[in-house]
């Protein structure tokens, strides 16, 4: 199974972005590709074995999905992984430096989409984070 990494560096400091990424307050205000997509619900159990779901809806209403997982590890600040229920696997590293943060994404490429258009939208979902980020939190790492 091929993989696709999706790379973002945020300015800000690591434990800012670690509770922005796993708030469900704040997934429901970053977790989208496009200014016409939504995340209308989000449940995290950010633990071993815990589990999130995230609902993702067309803001016309023509088409949702639930965007769901079971974590496998969990490194406070550092790293999260977990499966997706078709057991595909997805690494999440967080990288603090002086500048900022880098967020690193690696996950197990699906067969239904072309390889472009699946690292195209999970870097959009992870550049509507930075923004996000950046807007709310502040651009900053002190």
């Amino acid at each position: 199974m091929e993989k696709i990494t999706v790379k973002s560096r945020i300015a800000n400091n690591v434990a800012t972005i670690w509770n922005a990424y796993n708030s469900a307050e704040d997934i429901m205000q970053w977790n989208q590709a496009s200014a016409d997509w939504q995340c209308t619900n989000a449940k995290n159990d950010l633990r071993v074995g815990g589990k999130f779901s995230n609902r993702m809806e067309a803001k016309d209403g023509s088409f949702g999905f639930d965007f769901e997982g079971q974590y496998t590890a969990i490194e406070p600040f550092k790293r999260i992984a977990y499966a997706m229920p078709d057991g595909r696997q997805v690494d999440i590293n967080f990288d603090e430096h002086r500048d900022g943060t880098a967020v690193e994404i690696t996950f197990d490429a699906e067969s239904e989409n072309p390889i472009d258009m699946q690292r195209d939208g999970w870097q959009a979902i992870l550049d509507n984070f930075k923004s996000y980020v950046e807007r709310v939190y502040g651009g900053t790492t002190s």
